[in-house]
Order: C-alpha cells, then sequence, then structure tokens
C-alpha cells in the first residue's frame, strides 16, 4: 500500500539555474549557488531574499553551509574555493583548490575538515584550523569526480561519485580508495548515504538513467529503479521519512518508499531539469534546484507521531520504525511550566510498517499504528502484535469499538478485533474521526456522523472541518476548521429516537447537534477536559474555551502538541517536534468551577471554590467579570489593584476606601476623591484628596466651599510638599501678603516679591528692595544699584503714600471676615479704585500720622494754662520750623536723587545698560507669569 504524503510547495523562486541548494540545520534558510556565479540565501518561512553574495563571474557549482562558525563555503568554475560569513557577508578565505572546475563540497559533521573534488580527477581534504592546509590528496577516479558526501554512520569514510562510473569509499587518513562500487553503465552524477536505522546504504544516479541502492558492507547493489526517462542528477535519501528523493534532467522529481521502493509520487513543477536536492534533519522540508530557479516543498507533517495514556501517563511515540514509551509519572517533582521533563526512555522495538498515526484506545490497553496503508494494533504494555489489516486509517470508539477506512468509499467497523458491520459510502471520504460518534470527511465539503452500533448516518455538517474532538463525556464536540472552532451540544435522546424510527433524512437528525458558541481561532491540536476545551493555536499560544470566552494560559516558544492531562498531578503534558515532553499545570478545580459558572449552576460552583488556591482565585475572577459578574468577582479576587478596579466599577466606595487603607495609593486616594465627589460626600472627598497629596483639587474643593480653615492647613501642605504655586494661591485667597512674600521671597523669587509688594502691601517694599537688591548684587552689581527704594527716591513713586493709606484700609477691611453669601453685595466694590478713595478720603499716611496729644493733667490752674500755652506756641514754631526744615531737606534731597538717579542711570546705560533692562523686565514678567501660573492650576484643579 501507498505511503500517503500530504505534499505542499512553500517556496517558488525564479532565477539563473540553480546547481546547488544546502538547508540550514537551525535557520530556516535555504542557500542557492548559480549559475551566474551568485549565490542566493532565503528565508524560505518569510519567502525573503536575505542576501546576494557575489562570488565570481563563472559558474558556482557548489555551495554548503558550515553553521558552526557561521560560513557558506563555495566552489566554482574559477578553480576557487571562498568562504564568507553569512552573517556579515564578509570574506573569510579564498584559495585556488584545483586545476579544473570545482564539482562539489562536502563538509564534515564534526572535525574542521571539508572536502572538494573537481573536473581534475581528484578529492582534497581541507583543514580551516590550519588556515586552510590540505591535508590529502584522494587520486584515483579516471573521469570528472561528480560528489563527495561523509558516511553519517562513520564520518571517517566518504563516498565520490565519478563519470568513470564508478562509486569509491575512501577514508580520511588513506590516499587510496578502500573499495570500489561498479554497476552503472555510464557517469555517476550522485551519491547519498542512508543517515536512519540500521540500514548500511548508498544510493547513486548517473546518466544511464537508473537509481541504484548499494549495501556498502556488503559491496552489492540491493535494488535498481528504473522511472526516469533522462539522466539522474540529484538524490537524497529523507532523514526522518522512509523516502527516496530522485531528481532528473526529465525536470521531475520522484519520490520512493525507502522500504519498498515503490513510485509514491512524482513532482513537476515546469522549472526544466532538476539540478540539486537537499534535506534537513528534523524537518520535513526539502530544497529543490533547477534550470529556472529554486523551490521548497514539505512532505506531511512536521508533528511527531505519539500518544498519550491519561490514565497511567504513559507516551508511546514512534521515531521511524523504532517505537519507544517514557511514563511521565516517573518524572522528579519541581519541574516548572515548560520546562523538559528528564524522562527514561524505553525501548519497545520495531514497527513493521512506517507510523504515521499512533493512537490509543480509550482505556488505555491498546495501541493502533496506520502506515503504509496497514494498520498494526499492539498491546499497549508490552507492545504485542494483536490485531492487523489494510487500511489507511484506524480510529476508536468511546467503547473501544474502532473503525477503518480501506478506500475512499468502504468503513469497517469492529468489536472484540472483529468485524461487526461495514458501511458503503456515496461519497469520497478523505479522514476517519472517532469518539462518540463516528466521523466521516468529504474532501474538505462536509462531515457525516454516523452511529457506532448500527452504522446509521445521523447528521451532515456542512463545515471544511481538519479535526474533530469530542469530551469524555460525549455530551460537547469541537469542529476544528481552517479559521475557527465550533462547539456543538450532542442530544444523545434525539439519536437514539431517529435512529429507532428507521428514518433515512437527506442530512440525517436535526436535533443531533445544537451549537453552543464559535470561537475565531486556527486550532493545532487540542483536548477536552471536563466541559473546556484546551488547545494549541496556529500562533503558537496554549488556550482554553469555557462558555465561548477564550483564556491564554501560555505563550509557547515553539511549535507544540497536546498529549493529554493528568488530572491527579493538576498538569497538562505537551511534545515538541525533538520529542521533548513539557508540562504546564492546569487546575481541574479552577475549570470545573468556571465550567458550573458558564452552565449557571453557582450553588455548585460555590462548593468548588474553596478548592481553588488562592494565587489562582484572580484568574477566576477575571473570568467572572467576562461573564458579567462583578459582585462575585469582587467577593473572590485578592489582588488589590484588581479589587480596587471592581469596586470603582461598582460603586462601592466604602469598599474602594478599606482597599486603599490597606493599600496606599496616591493614584488610588484621588481616583477615590474624584468618584466621591460625583456622589456628593465633600467630607470623605477633602480626607482622600489630602492622602493623595492633590493639593489643586484640594484648593478647587475649599475655595468652592468657603472653607477658610481648609485652605489655611492647605497653605501649609502645599508649602511643605513645594507646591509654591498652590500655597502662594491660598495665603492669597486669604490675604496674608507677608506669608506671600515671604513664600516668594524663600522660593528665590524675589522680582516677583517686589513687584507684588508694590501692588499689595506698599509698606514692605523696602524690606524687599533690600532683598533683591542683594540678590542681584552677585549677578551684576551696578543693576542692583539702580534698583530704587521708595525711602530713597520718593519722587520715583508717585502717590506712594497714598498707596500706604490703601493697604491700611485694606487690611483693616479684611480684620472682618464676611460670609461668602455677601459675595454680591460686596461683588460692585471689588472694582474701585483704591488710590482715589485714598486720596478723597484726606487720611494721613500711616507712616506720617501726627502723634496724638498727652493727656490733661487733672486739677490745673491758670499758671498750668499759661506753661501750656507756652508750650503750644513753642510747639508751633517747633513744628514750622520743622516743617521748613523738612521742605529744604526734602528739596535738597530730590535734587541729590535726581543727579545720583540721573549718574546711576547714566552708568547703568554707558556699562550694561543692556542688561540692567534685561533683568528689570524679566522681573516683571516673571510677576505676571506667577499670577497666571498660580491661576492655571487653580483653572486645572477645578
Amino acid at each position: 500500500m501507498p505511503l500517503r504524503l500530504n505534499i505542499r510547495r512553500k517556496l517558488t523562486s525564479r532565477s539563473d539555474r540553480v546547481k546547488c541548494v544546502d538547508l540550514h540545520p537551525d535557520e530556516p534558510w535555504m542557500l542557492c549557488s548559480l549559475y551566474n556565479g551568485t549565490v542566493h540565501l532565503w528565508n524560505y518561512q518569510s519567502q525573503t531574499l536575505l542576501k546576494t553574495f557575489e562570488v565570481t563571474e563563472l559558474p558556482v557549482r557548489a555551495a554548503k553551509f558550515i553553521a558552526r562558525k557561521q560560513w557558506i563555503i563555495t566552489g566554482s568554475d574559477d578553480l576557487f574555493v571562498r568562504v564568507f560569513n553569512y552573517n556579515t557577508m564578509e570574506k573569510i578565505k579564498g584559495f585556488e583548490a584545483h586545476s579544473d572546475y570545482l564539482r562539489s563540497v562536502a563538509v564534515h559533521p564534526t572535525l574542521p575538515y571539508c572536502v572538494t573534488c573537481s573536473d581534475d580527477m581528484t578529492i582534497k581534504l581541507w583543514d580551516w584550523d590550519n588556515n586552510w592546509e590540505c591535508k590529502m590528496t584522494y587520486e584515483g577516479h579516471s573521469h570528472y569526480v561528480m560528489q563527495a558526501v561523509f558516511n553519517p554512520k562513520d564520518p571517517n569514510t566518504f563516498a565520490s561519485a565519478s563519470l568513470d562510473r564508478s562509486i569509491k569509499v575512501w577514508g580520511l587518513t588513506s590516499p587510496t580508495p578502500h573499495f570500489t562500487l561498479e554497476g552503472h553503465e555510464k557517469g555517476v552524477n550522485c551519491i547519498d548515504y542512508f543517515a536512519g536505522g540500521d540500514k548500511p546504504y548508498l544510493i547513486s544516479g548517473a546518466d544511464d538513467k537508473t537509481v541504484k541502492l548499494w549495501d556498502y558492507q556488503a559491496r552489492t547493489c540491493v535494488q535498481t529503479l528504473s522511472d526516469h526517462t533522462h539522466n539522474v542528477s540529484a538524490v537524497a535519501f529523507h532523514p526522518d521519512l522512509p523516502i527516496i528523493l530522485t531528481g532528473s534532467e526529465d525536470g521531475a522529481v520522484r519520490l520512493f518508499h525507502a522500504n519498498t521502493f515503490n513510485l509514491e509520487n512524482t513532482l513537476n513543477y515546469g522549472m526544466e531539469r532538476v539540478w540539486a536536492i537537499s534535506c534537513k534533519k528534523g524537518s520535513s522540508r526539502v530544497g529543490l534546484g533547477y534550470d529556472e530557479g529554486s523551490a521548497m516543498i514539505k512532505l506531511g507533517k512536521e508533528q511527531p507521531v505519539a500518544s498519550m495514556d491519561q490514565s497511567s501517563g504513559k507516551i508511546i511515540w514512534a521515531k521511524h520504525n523504532e517505537i519507544q514509551m517514557v511514563n511521565v509519572k516517573t518524572a522528579p517533582e519541581g519541574i516548572a511550566d515548560g520546562e523538559r521533563i528528564p524522562l527514561a526512555i524505553k525501548e519497545l522495538g520495531n514497527c513493521e510498517v512506517y507510523p504515521q498515526k499512533l493512537r490509543h484506545d480509550p482505556k488505555g490497553r491498546n495501541a493502533v499504528v496506520c502506515g503504509d496503508g496497514e494498520y498494526i494494533i499492539y498491546t499497549a504494555l508490552a507492545w504485542r502484535n494483536k490485531s492487523f489489516g489494510n487500511a489507511i486509517e484506524v480510529v476508536w470508539a468511546a467503547n473501544g469499538d474502532y473503525a477503518s477506512r480501506e478506500g475512499p468509499s468502504k468503513i469497517k467497523l469492529y468489536r472484540d478485533f472483529k468485524e461487526k458491520n461495514s458501511i458503503t459510502l456515496g461519497y469520497a471520504a478523505d479522514a476517519l474521526y472517532g469518539g462518540t460518534m463516528l466521523g466521516v470527511r468529504c474532501a474538505q465539503e462536509f462531515v457525516f456522523f454516523y452511529d457506532w452500533e448500527t452504522g446509521t448516518p445521523v447528521r451532515r455538517i456542512d463545515v471544511t472541518v481538519k479535526n474533530v474532538h469530542w469530551s469524555e463525556s460525549g455530551t460537547l464536540v469541537a469542529l476544528a476548521s481552517t479559521d475557527s472552532v465550533f462547539v456543538l451540544k450532542y442530544d444523545k435522546d434525539a439519536v437514539d429516537a431517529y435512529v429507532a424510527s428507521g428514518a433515512e433524512e437527506e442530512d440525517g437528525c436535526e436535533g443531533a447537534f445544537e451549537p453552543e458558541y464559535e470561537a475565531a481561532e486556527k486550532v493545532s491540536t487540542g483536548k477536552w477536559i471536563g466541559d473546556c476545551f484546551v488547545y494549541v493555536s496556529s500562533n503558537d499560544r496554549l488556550n482554553y474555551i469555557v462558555g465561548g470566552e477564550v483564556q491564554t494560559l501560555h505563550h509557547l516558544d515553539r511549535r507544540m502538541y497536546l498529549l493529554g492531562y493528568m488530572a491527579k498531578e493538576n498538569r497538562l503534558y505537551m511534545i515538541d517536534k525533538e520529542f521533548n515532553i513539557v508540562s504546564y499545570e492546569l487546575l481541574l478545580s479552577v475549570l470545573e468551577y468556571k465550567t458550573c459558572v458558564v452552565r449557571g449552576d453557582f450553588a455548585t460552583a460555590a462548593t468548588i471554590l474553596p478548592a481553588i488556591p488562592a494565587d489562582h482565585r484572580n484568574k477566576v475572577a477575571r473570568f467572572l467579570e467576562t461573564q458579567g459578574l462583578k459582585e462575585e468577582a469582587l467577593a473572590i479576587a485578592t489582588d488589590p489593584d484588581y479589587r480596587f478596579e471592581l469596586a470603582i466599577q461598582l460603586k462601592k466606595l466604602e469598599e474602594a476606601y478599606k482597599v486603599v487603607a490597606e493599600n496606599a495609593s496616591d493614584q488610588k486616594w484621588k481616583q477615590l476623591g474624584d468618584l466621591v465627589i460625583a456622589n456628593g460626600d465633600l467630607a470623605l472627598a477633602a480626607e482622600c484628596l489630602t492622602k493623595a497629596n492633590d493639593h489643586a483639587a484640594l484648593l478647587l474643593l475649599h475655595s468652592c466651599q468657603g472653607n477658610r480653615k481648609g485652605v489655611e492647613a492647605l497653605a501649609v501642605q502645599a508649602a511643605d510638599a513645594g507646591k509654591t504655586n498652590v500655597a502662594f494661591l491660598c495665603y492669597f485667597l486669604l490675604g496674608n501678603l507677608e506669608a506671600c512674600l515671604t513664600l516668594l521671597s524663600d522660593t528665590n523669587r524675589t522680582p516677583e516679591a517686589a513687584f507684588l509688594a508694590r501692588t499689595y502691601a506698599p509698606s514692605s517694599v523696602s524690606k524687599i528692595v533690600a532683598l533683591w537688591r542683594k540678590d542681584l548684587t552677585t549677578v551684576n552689581a551696578k543693576a542692583a544699584e539702580s534698583l530704587a527704594d521708595p525711602a530713597e527716591y520718593p519722587n520715583l513713586f508717585p502717590d506712594f503714600d497714598l498707596g500706604l493709606v490703601a493697604e491700611h484700609a485694606a487690611a483693616e477691611a479684611r480684620k472682618t471676615l464676611r460670609p461668602a453669601s455677601d459675595f454680591s453685595a460686596v461683588a460692585p466694590s471689588l472694582n474701585d479704585n483704591l488710590i482715589e478713595k485714598a486720596r478723597s478720603s484726606g487720611a494721613p499716611s500711616p507712616a506720617k500720622a501726627p502723634a496724638p496729644s498727652p493727656p490733661a493733667s487733672p486739677g490745673g490752674g491758670a499758671d498750668e494754662a499759661a506753661e501750656e500755652e507756652e508750650a503750644r506756641v513753642e510747639a508751633v514754631k517747633a513744628e514750622g520750623r520743622r516743617k521748613e526744615e523738612e521742605a529744604a531737606a526734602k528739596k535738597k534731597a530730590d535734587e541729590a536723587s535726581k543727579k545720583a538717579a540721573e549718574e546711576a542711570a547714566a552708568a547703568a546705560v554707558r556699562v550694561e545698560a543692556s542688561e540692567a533692562r534685561a533683568k528689570v523686565e524679566a522681573a516683571e514678567k516673571a510677576a505676571i507669569r506667577a499670577e497666571k501660573i498660580a491661576a492655571k492650576e487653580a483653572e486645572e484643579g477645578k
């Protein structure tokens, strides 16, 4: 029977003639050497050309990766070997290796050696660790040497193919061949060693249009394949699959079974002659080189052939024809999620067929292997042959029955290894699915479910199905299509009634399945755990679905395949293509709880909840939130941030307050404060905003309430916290100008303080100017001298005395505190001109008001009156003299002040006039900016 492989073309690149291809062992790269003298490096996953090496103008017939050195080595018709670093594209070495065209290069798998063969009929061994010294020259062929290949089972030997119609096997240390294989009628173009199993095989292709298989130990020809119609130019043993690939100048690539030597498939992509074939160990990809370019094909799947018995923990897999077993119950404790589990491998023996599918029965007692068009059922424990037959595939029923598909239209049903029934289909089936019902797929168009007992067709579902997964209870089934997964609920009673009635409807029983939910997920492999569907998605995520909600368990770093779940260990087991076993924790109690919630069975869910560990409660809570159960999520959540978020959403202020009190955070206090303000609890809002240190919001809140004490406390808090603008606004609202001036001075904003004093507190101008002069002296002494003090130059400050009067009047008015309700009555006076009011009041300046008369002595007589009169007269005279002296002094001071001011101004202009003006202007702007910033912060807080 044929070996059925799904062959897909993954890359096609049109170019000049490709003489050699090679695949990188680790990266998704394909190397192509071209007849035009260039070498292309392709990424076959992204289908992009990564690099182009301009090697020479003559054909490059050989190119190979030396991955451990990050090199590529080329051989060309200009007789040179060249070595490049494929990362930097730097040429490492170039030297003339032969006296004629170079045909092939082979790299030793472990030693720093490579061999080259040439039309000069020699083979040479090169040592790159010794500056590419030629260690040995092998002579013995009498014609062009076309290819040399190392023996993967014995790297100390290699074989060569020549147009002298012979194949010679050499040792690294001897210049003469060990032996020669002869049998081709014309020149031999290509050879390859068989890397798998214990067969000592060598394959060759020649110009006599044949492919010969040799036993190099017996030195005999085992098989001759004569299917090509032209010269055979390339041959290869696939390192993992039982496949022989051959390419010919007839343009065809043929695939032969390595055991039966039957022709399995022929590929012809219309790119003219085939020149090169390259395979990669551990991969199903194959690179091809043609006259008109290169191609990459994929044979079958990279998914390992493995199966797990979930009850015993035993995993059986097939490596080629070898069957091996491991037991995850013997794994050491403390293995982390995603970490490779070290397991002892037990050899069960060889399989008579090449395994392509391997499945345990539901009870884990038997396992079926399908391959080569045959099936064999073994006992899972001792691996003894129990039954066999011809079938493309075999699937198990939930009760241990099984079905086989021998062809596209015939299904056989078995019980106790005996045929009990058969189904003749009216369509071409291409896949079978086991489980509660037997599923049969038709050419990616629909899937038809049949009753296991009677073979009655039950229901047709028009979905392009890739796989069918039944739950253990048999009530749910997941249909994985190319881009979605559909979960259906199976109605056994409806199906039993339909089968019993004997009805035969075209689409079967309409009530057999009811859709539950659909998820737009591409499922690679999947398993049911209870009513929860766990799967690996196409983008390498381990997900599960409950109630239509997709949850991600882990992001995988490579492609993994599900094997099974061990409930006692609460672990899910997976395997990669290298047969490494890993596991991930998945609590059954969590899955059961979520299942009950989806069903609406909250009573049962409540009984399961105590079994869920505390460190998993938050994940469960988030699941409840997605189900719209925020109250329940808040009740079981343990993460403070998440609990606070839920409490805010539910507007449970007390719960949110408790959470923040236990885990203080400025952001949370602010968020809670905003919510409390919206609910009108201003006292609690003030507390929250205070703990959040949100001074701007507190200013808005206290000022709106007219809370003087709150503003006073906020001023101190803001000043201590360095929020100068908020503190300034607080003091300004309170009318505490002295505190405002002190705050500005302490924060090195003396110019703003000076302008503030000039406007609102003239009595403090002298003190502030003195401070300003002191600060400015360190920067520019002349500019500091140009600052005028009203006490020294009153002529420069018109109406300064009236400003003092207005300041005194305003201070007296502020002593009387008025409620905010009086604002409408007071508002018109805010536009009054205080200077004009002071002028019209006639009140003397507080600094110049006459001292009050001393009180009269009791019981005074005439003498006393006379003395008083005399004293009064003298006082009047003295007052007159004082006024005259003051007038004179003032005039003199005015003249001196004017002269000094003119001299200072002239000096400032001569020396640094521009700098002085800039400083003064900066001071004025800074004062205006301070007022604007304070107003802006108040507005932002609002």
